[in-house]
């Protein structure tokens, strides 16, 4: 690097701090108004496709943000594709030039476009135990950070490389991460066609720049068979019940064949209406798991033929029906990931160590994102160890928590 290269270097890493900074800054600015809208999310839990109240919270929360001279203000699509999906957005015009320059300089590049994703959905009877609400507070609190960062330097922009580009700001509210798969419905509706990286972060037992989420693939299956007097004549029935305890137990014993990465669970969702009736009608409904779309297709076709074989040994009809989302494995970025775990550390995060990360986590539609769309899916403490999907983790996710924000200062590399 020639000496005059290593100066310019220098001062831009100076530069690049103090935009940094004031990222944080605007962040800590809104701290208060972060925290309400969190805490309406919160306290009022509602399950997929169903968030009205966190959609309104949301989007009342960009369109209110006042609008500054030189950019002016979020624009706020409500019910953006999906009834309580929605979409802010907002752009800072890059470098300006002389009159002279820009005579003779080229076009503008386009400008870079930078997603934040929101989740909000919570799950049945436990409300909020997967911390979603933290989710959006910190999707919308990045998104600012990055908007004050980029607004300050209009105030400075002697350090600014000629010619940068544009930068387009957007939110993107997602419902349904825990059923059904929002994210996905987006991306089939082209949402993710429009922005170049993506930026989420998910509330956890430790500080991590990724962890191994895996595919799943969800299943309902139905068994129809015959009803009939269990006591008087048993025999002319067709018992659907045997047919789903049978299927369970399949999968029990096809469990001592399977690979330790692979996870299959699920209930008896209907297993008839009286003890003294044979039942005609049973459901139940399986979630399939494994660390890729390749094996999780092994899987699928296992678990197929013990629901298959159960029908045939009682009798009865099945009928198998997917889910209308199958969740991809979250496929890591590097670079992110490398740049996360940096500015993190920066601001004194302990990041868990890649030998102690979980060989096994859960699934998101997060995944599906990141085979379109380049992004980052990181995970930060807040100060309880309680595990996810539990009351006490719902507890944890509305209280006061010591949240970290590295998501926001990252953008400004």
């Amino acid at each position: 690097m020639r000496p005059n290269e290593a100066v310019e270097a220098s001062a831009l890493a100076v530069r690049l701090d103090e935009w940094k900074r004031r990222a944080a800054e605007c962040i800590d600015e809104s701290s208060e108004r972060l925290g309400e809208l969190s805490r309406a999310i919160w306290s009022h839990p509602e399950l997929a496709y169903e968030e009205h109240q966190a959609h309104a919270a949301l989007t009342r929360f960009f369109a209110s943000l006042p609008a500054s001279p030189s950019s002016g203000a979020w624009s706020v699509q409500r019910s953006y594709k999906l009834a309580t999906a929605f979409r802010a957005d907002w752009k800072w015009d890059g470098a300006s030039c002389s009159p002279g320059e820009a005579s003779q300089a080229p076009p503008p590049p386009p400008p870079l476009r930078l997603g934040f994703l929101c989740e909000y959905d919570a799950l049945p009877a436990i409300g909020h135990a997967c911390g979603h609400n933290l989710i959006a507070e910190v999707g919308a609190a990045a998104a600012l950070g990055l908007k004050g960062a980029l607004e300050s330097l209009r105030q400075s922009p002697g350090g600014l490389p000629r010619h940068a580009p544009a930068v387009k700001v957007t939110v993107l509210g997602t419902p349904a991460e825990e059923d059904g798969g929002g994210k996905i419905d987006l991306i089939k509706a082209g949402v993710f066609d429009s922005l170049d990286v993506v930026f989420m972060a998910h509330p956890s037992q430790e500080d991590a720049a990724y962890l191994p989420d895996i595919a799943e693939h969800d299943v309902t299956v139905k068994y129809y068979g015959k009803a009939s007097h269990a006591a008087a004549y048993p025999w002319e029935g067709i018992n659907a019940l045997d047919a789903a305890v049978l299927a369970y137990n399949n999968l029990s014993l096809l469990r001592q064949q399977m690979k330790p990465t692979w996870r299959v669970h699920g209930i008896i969702k209907n297993g008839g209406v009286k003890p003294n009736i044979i039942p005609s009608y049973t459901e139940l409904e399986f979630y399939l798991r494994a660390p890729s779309l390749r094996e999780l297709s092994t899987l699928k076709e296992k678990a197929e033929n013990c629901f298959k074989a159960a029908a045939l040994a009682t009798g009865c009809e099945v009928e198998l029906q997917d889910g209308a989302n199958d969740f991809y494995n979250v496929l890591p970025n590097k670079t992110l990931k490398k740049i996360y775990k940096e500015n993190g550390k920066k601001l004194g995060i302990d990041f868990i160590s890649d030998e102690n990360l979980n060989e096994l986590t859960g699934s998101t539609d997060f995944g599906n994102v990141s085979f379109v769309v380049p992004g980052i899916h990181s995970y930060f403490y807040i100060g309880s160890d309680a595990l996810n999907h539990t009351e006490q983790y719902t507890a944890a996710a509305g209280s006061n928590y010591p949240t970290s924000f590295t998501l926001c200062e990252d953008l400004t590399l």
